[in-house]
């Protein structure tokens, strides 16, 4: 499951070279309103996922939606990358933004009639950081927005049944790893290192499937 307004284009470089094994790519689904609650949504997922005893992976927001899905099917594993797994991970700023309110603030609907982030930039770096967006954040319906927004701010979880793996860079710059505990550290991985070190994160996810089996 990819990251927040992510598709699944992030997972492009993520390889398995062990024949048992094969990656399915969920999408991000239009929410029924802003209020509908993180475990109904992940409800629509439940017959999307048709393999008996999966293993889940999910990045950022996806990674908390994983872990909703993961207490309504039997797992063999969830795997969460650059996430959090309970709100006691969220930085300060994160926790400030939800007391405070002002997430409401942001500009959804503004980013949602947003057709192409590279053409408004003429520098050659921030024309080539538009083309990721583009490439890689391509949701931005506003409910949507506002909806994952919201959750990812409120989410709690107490629960500590699922076996679960958490991949974490220690450059990660929305969730510092400093508030991050019992994670495999991915040495100078930031928030996108799902696409910049997709190799290293493929030998991570390989080496605990095949522990596993």
């Amino acid at each position: 499951m990819p990251g927040l307004a992510a598709s699944s284009r992030i997972f492009e470089y993520i390889t398995l070279t062990d024949d048992r094994f094969a990656l399915h790519h969920l999408e991000w689904l239009e929410p029924e309103n802003e209020k509908e609650t993180l475990s109904d949504y992940a409800a629509k997922y439940v017959n999307m996922i048709t393999h008996k005893m999966p293993v889940l992976i999910g990045v950022s927001f996806g990674g908390i939606l994983v872990q909703e899905i993961g207490r309504l099917i039997e797992v063999r594993k969830v795997v969460i990358i650059s996430s959090v797994k309970n709100e006691h991970e969220l930085p300060k700023r994160l926790k400030y933004l939800r007391k405070s309110r002002v997430y409401k603030l942001f500009p959804s609907k503004r980013l949602s009639k947003i057709d192409d982030f590279s053409k408004y930039n003429f520098h050659p770096h921030l024309k080539k950081k538009g083309e990721l967006y583009n490439k890689y954040l391509s949701i931005r319906n506003e409910k949507y927005l506002n909806w994952a927004i919201r959750n990812m701010l409120y989410w709690k979880n107490n629960s500590k049944e699922q076996d679960l793996i958490h991949i974490h860079g220690t450059s990660d710059e929305i969730f510092p790893i400093k508030y991050i505990k019992n994670c495999i550290p991915v040495e100078y991985g930031t928030h996108a290192m799902i696409i910049v070190k997709a190799k290293k994160i493929s030998a991570i996810i390989e080496n605990l499937l095949l522990d596993d089996t």
